[in-house]
């Protein structure tokens, strides 16, 4: 993935707004386009969670499983 339409750190936002903010991030994207998600730990609740309130509207790919960095591409179908 060398193009992503937008970026976000989970670690700069407070535990109880990231969610969120990912949320809003991956509505505010078009069709095709991917974001990419930095974080501090493995975030397969958030996956699960788009699963629950975003089915068959995603993307999931690890590009980095950590110990210390889990980069993910999330995109927008």
């Amino acid at each position: 993935m060398s193009q992503f339409a937008a970026k976000i750190h989970a670690p700069d936002y407070p535990p109880r707004d990231r969610h969120p903010a990912i949320f809003r991030l991956f509505d505010s994207l078009k069709p095709g386009e991917v974001m990419e998600l930095v974080n501090d730990h493995d975030p397969r609740p958030l996956q699960y969670q788009f699963m629950m309130e975003r089915p068959d509207q995603f993307t999931w790919e690890y590009l980095e499983e950590g110990p210390d960095v889990w980069w993910v591409a999330i995109g927008k179908k």
